[in-house]
């Protein structure tokens, strides 16, 4: 049943795409007339940063658009999860989504995946050197290459912390836990070198998994595990910050391409703009949500953060990881998020 949904909703898109799609020259003129529409689907709920700094997003290019643009947002995982959206964007339909290295790794850019690398980042100024450096610029021409666009990388997803069942409060507490993360290599190795085993599931899953034990844990920023009412069913949040996580808004390259000038220009600019309104909201939230946590039951737990980091130095010289990446990746990409 839920194959049946989904290659409907797919068809739906479809139908949509072809009418209300691609402002090309090549179009008549009632064509043009119509409203270019955009979707953008997120698996985050309403009232997270994200989501909010995504609603900003669709008003501003809309604005912008003066009635030419019609920019959709559907939280929620209303379009189905992060790798069906992917899919729906190879297939050439007029969608947006959001990922990060690690997906990105497995789906044409292997050298991406070093961004997710458990405390890879000392800093958010790091970041943001790493993504105006000339390796990011080479790295999205490969992308586009394999069919994803990237449209703004300044967004700020957050420091990804770890909420479970039951207390980490040292590394060897990572033992035996069955933690929930993305579907893609760089996390599960990430979580495999502190001793955990991953459990790749779509975020939409994790509230269920937690409830029926299929997880003990889920990691992700503040912002998202409280806005995923996790806490209900894991009441213990170590705060670990194992990666600070920028977050990438892309579409098909083929349905790009079928924009014009004028909207690509739009999308690219407002989606930046975007990107600071929501940094804004996400670094405040973070600030909030630790007290809001405190206030629902859930135990805040510290942690040596020179011991978690030894434990994960390893991820970087591991085989399953280290062979997909090309050669002098940790030196080369070290110098451009320092700047050098």
């Amino acid at each position: 049943m839920k194959k049946l949904l989904f290659l409907a909703l797919v068809f739906a898109l479809v139908i949509t795409g072809a009418f209300a799609g691609g402002g090309s020259a090549s179009s008549g003129s009632s064509a043009q007339q119509r409203p270019v529409v955009v979707q953008i689907g997120l698996e985050n709920h309403p009232g997270e940063p994200v989501t909010d700094g995504i609603y900003e997003w669709a008003r501003l290019a809309n604005e912008r658009g003066r009635g030419s643009l019609d920019v959709q947002v559907f939280p929620s995982s209303q379009l189905g999860s992060k790798d069906q959206i992917i899919d729906m964007m190879l297939a050439g339909m007029n969608v947006i989504t959001l990922a990060d290295g690690g997906f990105f790794a497995d789906r044409g850019a292997p050298d991406m995946g070093i961004t997710m690398g458990p405390y890879f980042f000392g800093s958010w100024d790091e970041a943001w050197r790493l993504v105006e450096s000339s390796w990011w610029a080479d790295q999205s021409k490969i992308l586009e290459g394999k069919g994803l666009k990237i449209l703004a990388a300044n967004w700020i997803y957050g420091d990804r912390h770890t909420l479970t069942k039951r207390p980490i409060r040292t590394v060897d507490d990572f033992r035996g836990l069955k933690l929930r993360v993305p579907n893609n290599l760089m996390q599960v190795k990430g979580t495999e070198v502190m001793g955990a085993s991953p459990t790749p599931l779509p975020l939409g899953e994790v509230y269920t998994a937690l409830q029926q034990g299929v997880v003990d844990g889920v990691e992700n920023p503040l912002t998202v595990l409280y806005g995923g009412k996790f806490h209900e069913v894991a009441k213990y949040l170590t705060l670990d910050a194992h990666i600070k996580l920028i977050t990438a808004w892309f579409c098909g390259t083929q349905f790009f391409n079928t924009l014009s000038k004028e909207h690509q220009d739009i999308l690219i600019e407002t989606g930046r703009q975007a990107g600071l309104y929501n940094n804004d909201l996400a670094t405040k939230a973070a600030e909030a949500a630790v007290g809001l946590f405190k206030a629902e039951g859930v135990e805040i737990i510290e942690i040596d953060i020179a011991r978690f980091q030894a434990q994960a130095q390893p991820f970087y010289s591991m085989p399953d990881v280290t062979a997909r990446w090309s050669p002098g990746l940790v030196d080369r990409v070290n110098r451009a998020k320092a700047g050098r």
